[in-house]
């Protein structure tokens, strides 16, 4: 359990130095064509990996991951890690509380697909995070227009 100025730190750290997206990406494994893809990231130096993996493991979602820019990350990848560490941090956040409030309906909304209407409904709201997050090679992946 984390105490409330810890919560809020994490919040902060994500509004600061992190990610929150979703992608649709194409594979003709999955029923539609497409998979979706949703990932929670904090970012910071290498230069600073200790501190850094002080922090993680206050969070204990995810796995670390070194770029070669010599860059960490710290990536939450599965479904219900997501969506514990987003209700967790959901009240301190501020400048990625609406991208939080988004990856949460769609993880809702991703365990009721019952049909490709469904699925097109949740590719749109997948597609909103180009509105919300700075991302200039995102592609649009909705099924109809």
């Amino acid at each position: 359990m984390l105490s409330q100025l810890q919560k809020s730190y994490l919040a902060g750290f994500l509004d600061g130095d992190g990610s929150i997206y979703a992608q649709l990406k194409p594979n003709p494994t999955y029923k539609y064509g497409f998979q979706i893809a949703v990932y929670v990231v904090l970012f910071q130096s290498q230069k600073d990996r200790s501190q850094f993996e002080k922090i993680c493991s206050l969070i204990g979602l995810g796995y670390l991951r070194l770029r070669k820019d010599g860059i960490l990350e710290y990536i939450i990848g599965k479904i219900d890690s997501i969506r514990i560490f987003l209700k967790m941090i959901k009240p301190y956040v501020i400048l990625k509380a609406e991208q939080v409030d988004l990856m949460l309906e769609i993880l809702d909304k991703k365990d009721k697909i019952q049909s490709k209407e469904d699925f097109n409904s949740l590719a749109k709201l997948v597609d909103s995070f180009r509105e919300l997050n700075y991302s200039k090679k995102r592609k649009r992946r909705t099924l109809t227009p």
